[in-house]
């Protein structure tokens, strides 16, 4: 056996339910990774779900948990980017454990217990974790900056070698000192010698072992007469005799709960074999997880609300801590009316108040109010994407200003809002670049809200996103179902990586929004992609004839890709010309129009654009 050593643990992954857990074990994961390097330390939150409920109705709590404690974070200086989310029905939460450690190449898994989220200690899945685990046990209030002596029960196993390793991490950060306590039925002398034999001489002359107590009791009476003078007990999990899947053995398990003073439970990592035979077991789950429950899960742990990014000052932290850099492009065309109040509002609080914008750009389609004008007069740069790269032609259409807009904006994230937005808040902005912002992993945010529709004089609410409702997401659900769980998926306010955004096509015209989240979904996978709750959103509604283009529009999209994926011809030429139906006074007549969704390449593939942003080969 190597000596035992007290190395830094530098990824620990810390999973807890509730803010009260946060608080209990954030200090003590601090402890563990042994310094404060930013990403050593990752925040799980769970929820664990009822069996006879969906995982999506945890959407909700877990976002309330993220933004309670959002403060915890702050104050023992985890940074955000490594907080992520799981919701599981009860049953799959140690398997779910043991997929993201593996995921987050994690050192050691911390956890509480007993806990909401945490049923029992017993699990097929412990038998294949791929990481050291720390069972963390509260007794009473637990101050560890005042940890001044421990525990360390040995039985002279592998288990109690790994015990040694976080007890001496522990020890050295909170200048504590460690008792040894030996139970053993051979006589003390000649148990001494063995122990110190074991674990070398780091037993001997290591500072924090201040006295080694040797007795020939059983081990769970020794602990229980030992442990009432002792601010922490850290104890190997039981490797003898255990069932398989259980952490403790029956009489380990009726000792702990007896223990009274805080207690960590050691277990080392499995070994390789059991790691890669637990690896395999999991890819075949993932295998046969139906498209329902994947969705199901995706909008738990993927739906966040604009409420919890409200946080200005810990928002431009994190981006300064993470060196980026963000954009907002505002594309337009004749917005007079509210381009104004919309440039007003967002810079006053994200440039001028807090700097969580770099830049804002107007990209406009060739307005013939004063759109421009008042852009100009409010101090922001001012592009026509029909001048954006002309060697390249142009087309009408939003989408075409977006792609051309990733050509001039300089953002490491890419927002972009529509300026038609009436009651415009700061939100509609950081609640786009909040996921992306704390969350590494997530390349792309949309934004959803209620859509009242104004109808004459009245207010109808959720009467708004008819194409939505009555197009998209049916067809979504009909061919690509990994995408049926979101809400408004042809929002006009979403926010993405510039790595992303710039490998992706973009339709030029209405269907811009359907086109990107295939194209992410295929490039990306679902898990990168997130939905975030803007609250109410008031704009101008469009009359029922003129969605019928948007409704071609997307459809084509729909198609386009489906050609794609089955290799077939769908859809030719004639097919992208459109009567529309029009009345006059006394008579209907057809009114005959051409509506056709050209596709942009990725804007990486362009010379111009990879010259400028210095992409190589």
């Amino acid at each position: 056996m190597n000596e035992p050593t007290s190395p830094a643990m530098p990824r620990v992954l810390v999973a807890v339910a509730t803010p009260e857990e946060a608080e209990f074990l954030l200090p003590l994961a601090h402890i563990l990774a042994h310094d404060h390097v930013r990403g050593q330390i990752e925040v799980l939150l769970v929820k664990a779900v009822p069996p006879d409920e969906p995982l999506s109705a945890a959407a909700g709590p877990l976002s309330r948990l993220r933004e309670a404690i959002s403060e915890l974070l702050r104050r023992y200086d985890v940074p955000a980017a490594f907080v992520h989310s799981i919701a599981r029905h009860r049953d799959q939460i140690w398997p779910a454990f043991c997929e993201e450690a593996r995921r987050e190449h994690a050192d050691t898994l911390l956890v509480p217990w007993p806990s909401e989220a945490i049923p029992s200690l017993e699990s097929p899945a412990l038998d294949g974790l791929p990481c050291h685990l720390v069972v963390a046990r509260r007794w009473r209030a637990t101050d560890w900056t005042k940890v001044k002596r421990i525990l360390l029960p040995v039985r002279g196993t592998s288990y109690d070698h790994e015990a040694l390793r976080v007890a001496l991490t522990l020890a050295e950060n909170t200048h504590a000192e460690i008792t040894l306590l030996h139970a053993t039925s051979e006589a003390p002398y000649d148990a001494d010698e063995r122990l110190f034999a074991q674990f070398g001489a780091v037993l001997r002359g290591l500072k924090p072992v201040t006295r080694t107590v040797t007795t020939m009791e059983e081990m769970e009476v020794a602990v229980l007469n030992e442990s009432a003078s002792y601010d922490v007990v850290v104890m190997g999990a039981s490797s003898r005799n255990n069932p398989p899947g259980k952490l403790l053995s029956p009489r380990a398990e009726r000792l702990v709960r007896d223990i009274p003073a805080t207690l960590l439970i050691v277990k080392p990592a499995a070994s390789e074999a059991k790691q890669e035979a637990a690896e395999r077991r999991a890819e075949e789950r993932t295998a046969r997880r139906p498209i329902s429950l994947v969705v199901d899960r995706w909008f738990a742990e993927n739906t966040f609300r604009s409420q919890e990014f409200a946080d200005l000052e810990r928002l431009v932290r994190l981006k300064e801590q993470q060196g980026l850099t963000i954009s907002l492009g505002l594309p337009a065309l004749n917005e007079e009316a509210t381009i104004g109040k919309i440039i007003s509002t967002v810079k006053k609080a994200l440039m001028e108040d807090f700097p969580l914008l770099d830049e804002m750009v107007l990209i406009d389609s060739g307005s013939v109010d004063y759109t421009r004008e008042i852009a100009a007069e409010l101090g922001i740069p001012v592009y026509i994407h029909q001048e954006i790269l002309p060697q390249h032609g142009a087309f009408h259409g939003k989408g075409e200003a977006l792609w051309k807009s990733l050509y001039v904006l300089k953002g490491d994230i890419i927002a972009w809002i529509d300026t038609d937005i009436s009651n415009i808040h700061p939100r509609f902005v950081y609640g786009i670049i909040g996921p992306l912002l704390t969350n590494p992993k997530i390349k792309y945010v949309k934004g959803f809200y209620r859509r009242p529709l104004k109808q004459g004089d009245k207010i109808v609410a959720g009467g708004g996103g008819r194409v939505t409702e009555l197009t998209a997401r049916p067809l979504l659900n009909m061919f690509f179902p990994e995408l049926s769980g979101f809400i408004q998926p042809l929002s006009g306010e979403y926010a993405g990586r510039r790595e992303a955004l710039e490998q992706l096509p973009f339709f030029t015209g209405y269907g811009v929004e359907t086109g990107l989240l295939i194209d992410l979904l295929s490039h990306f996978g679902l898990s990168a992609i997130a939905q975030v709750d803007l609250r109410e959103r008031i704009h101008r509604n469009k009359p029922l004839p003129d969605l019928s283009p948007m409704s071609f529009a997307i459809i084509q999209v729909v198609i386009k890709r489906l050609e794609e994926r089955h290799k077939i011809r769908l859809l030719e030429d004639i097919n992208k010309t459109m009567n529309l139906i029009r009345y006059a006074p006394g008579r209907y007549y057809l009114d005959q129009r051409e509506v056709i969704e050209h596709e942009r390449p990725p804007m990486v593939t362009i010379p111009e654009y990879r010259e400028k942003r210095g992409v190589r080969e």
